[in-house]
Order: C-alpha cells, then structure tokens, then sequence
C-alpha cells in the first residue's frame, strides 16, 4: 500500500450479513417463534417462512468460505449454509477481526437473504407482527453498534408498508444512536405509496431532521429482484447469468437515482442525504447527462419546475460506493464529483474486494489526489455518518 492509504481513516460504505437460520426465532418472545421468519424445507429447498408464508431461499449469501478462501460462484452464494460461510459473515466479534485484518477503521453493514432493502419483512398480512420483527433485527443491530463503540454499524431497516410507522420507527432507532436508515426503493410492492408520492414528506422531513440519510441499496426491492432473474438469457450457465444479474443490478439503482431527482423531494428537502449502495459509479455522469438532456426534450415544463438541472441535484445531496472501477479513475472522480463518493468492499458477497481491499485498490487510488483519497476511503463517511 501507498503511506497515504495506510495514515487514512477508511469506512466501508457496504457490507453484509449472512443471516443465522435463528436469528428471529432467537429473539422472538416463545408465543411467537412459529411466526416470525424461520428457516423450514419447502420442497426440498431452505426456505425463509414468515407467519406460514414463503418468503424466499434461505443460504448463507456469501461466498467467502469458513476457511478464508474465496469462491465466486453460483453454487456458493445460493447453496452454502452457515457451517460454509466464513464466521466474520454473522458473527460481529469475528467480523472486526476480518476489520483489523483489513485495515478497516469502521463498516456499514446490510442485509442478505431476508431482501436487501429488509422488503422481505413486510410480504405478510399481520402488520403489529411485521413491525415487532423489524423492530427486534433493528434493535439487535443497535446492539452490536454499540457494542463495537461505532466501529460496526448496521443499518436499520423501514417498516416500509406505511409512512407513519416509517416516521416512527426512525425516531426509535435515532434515539438508540442508529446512523441512517435502509429504505426499500418500492414501497408500493408492500401497499405504500411510492417514494415519489409527497405522502412520504413527513419521513424525508423526519430523516432531515434526525441527520438518518436515507440508503438504496441494490436491488432492495421486490419489484427490483423482480428483474433480477430476467437479465440473463436462460440459456447461459448459471455462472454467467450470476455474472450478468450482478452486473445489471448496478445499474438498476439508476432507475432509483432518476426517480428520486425527478420526484421534487429534493426541492422540497434540500438537505436531505440519500446513498445509492452497491451499485458503483462510473454510470453516474452518463444518466445525469441523459436527465439533463431527456427533459429538456420531453418534459420542458417539468424541468422548469425544478430549481436545478437533473445533474445538480446528485453534487448537493447524493452519494454512491466505488470499489472496483479502474479505469481512468481521476476523470471519472471529477465527474461524479470526489465529495459523493464513499468506499466498499462488498463483503463477503459476490465480486467483494477480498481479502485485502486496500492493497487491491492502491494503485487506482495513487492516482487521485491525497484530499480525494481521504474523501472517499473515510472523510467523507465520517461527515456523512457522525463519526
């Protein structure tokens, strides 16, 4: 590594768990356990069951091994269990070994298996169950921030079906020293408005005000996972559709980031921070361009509703992860601009910078400026998250 990486403070801006089989089945009060989520053999396949309804495949969701080793694969993302995936995917003391072992100061962590944005949690009809499982993952991972003094931060997730409960569980989780919300980009799959709808103003105005900004992850939706298994052509091995899956799911989050712009919510919250996670940068300039471009041509009187272009909108309030782009990295970072830019590693899943992220990266970033290093591998972060 260059001395420049080596004296910085370097966050990871997207990380995740490998849910346990009993992680609610541990926390639930005993009246409950055989309703809230808990892994049951439907057909021959580990099965996520919430209330007695299929909510998807239950696997370990990772694919760095027990032993350290790293296997990128179908098979291992989808058909590992517990006892395959390495222990730092859900154990939080072992995860700030892999930290230290790392070079990583602090970690923003998400969901696995039980949906990205958590929109799994809210696919049954019982909401007072919904909202206590949310409210029991949201106060586990409380926990574990506090007891990692802030060094690991799971992000807690929105009970996304209603506005109110949404506004509401956010003032919980700030009052237990939560640091940003993970928000699901569709609500109208589990009966909300979309986020588009001004009915959402109260949580947007709630989140200003608690200093929560608001994250998207990739594919933390089900009308996103929606398209997932529709990227690839079947034809292709199952190595390849994984290959093209993940990579279109990137840019999936630009439909998020048009939405988002284009919604006014901006306009009406301008200091409002929102993070597209896991979805890389360098398509950023080019759809900030085609927004720019598309409503001057199509929607004129739209665009002159808004008090800034389309591409304006992204320097002032939005951020985005980087980890593995390499090509001509100082243009792109001018692009994009190096004040939105936070840092990942993607661990332990797919395509992670594993397992030694800095060393893999330093080469790319020796060719930015020290202020942009210390922009994107931790001041930025810091800023953006209290630290």
């Amino acid at each position: 590594m260059t001395q420049v990486l080596e004296d910085l403070f370097v966050l990871d801006a997207d990380s995740h768990w490998c849910e346990r089989r009993d992680l609610f089945t541990s926390m639930a009060p005993a009246a409950l356990r055989d309703r809230v989520p808990r892994v049951e053999d439907v057909e021959g396949v580990p099965t996520w069951v919430f209330d007695g309804h299929p909510i998807g495949r239950y696997s370990a969701g990772g694919v760095v091994a027990r032993d350290g080793s790293k296997e990128a694969s179908d098979k291992a993302l989808h058909h590992w269990t517990g006892d395959e995936i390495h222990v730092g995917a859900y154990d939080p003391k072992a995860r700030l070994e892999v930290l230290d072992d790392q070079g990583i100061d602090a970690q923003i962590i998400f969901p696995s298996t039980i949906g990205l944005g958590g929109q799994d949690l809210g696919m049954v009809d019982d909401e007072a169950l919904c909202r206590l499982t949310v409210e029991m993952y949201n106060d586990r991972q409380a926990q574990i921030q506090d007891e990692t003094a802030n060094r690991l931060l799971p992000l807690p997730l929105m009970p996304a079906w209603s506005v109110d409960a949404c506004v509401d569980e956010a003032k919980r989780v700030a009052a237990l020293g939560m640091r940003g919300v993970n928000m699901t980009s569709d609500p109208q799959d589990l009966g909300a408005p979309d986020l588009a709808n001004t009915a959402w103003d109260p949580f947007w105005a709630a989140c200003v005000d608690l200093q929560l900004p608001v994250h998207f992850h990739i594919g933390a939706s089900v009308t996103a996972m929606g398209f997932y298994g529709k990227y690839p052509w079947p034809s292709h091995p199952m190595n390849t559709q994984l290959a093209i899956g993940g990579t279109l799911l990137f840019i999936g989050n630009a439909r998020v980031v048009a939405n988002i712009i284009l919604s006014g919510m901006l306009d009406r919250h301008p200091t409002l921070k929102m993070v597209s996670v896991e979805s890389g940068v360098g398509w950023i300039p080019f759809i900030l361009e085609a927004l720019d471009y598309e409503m001057s041509e199509n929607a004129p009187k739209q665009l002159a509703a808004l008090s800034m272009l389309p591409s304006e909108y992204f320097r002032r309030q939005l951020y985005a992860t980087f980890w593995f782009e390499k090509d001509d990295v100082p243009a792109l970072v001018a692009k994009v601009g190096e004040d939105n830019i936070l840092f990942e590693t993607d661990f332990p899943h797919p395509t992670c910078l594993y397992p030694k992220p800095l060393d893999t990266i330093a080469e790319k970033m020796a060719t930015l400026t020290p202020q942009a290093q210390r922009k994107i591998l931790g001041e930025n972060a810091a800023r953006l998250y209290r630290l």
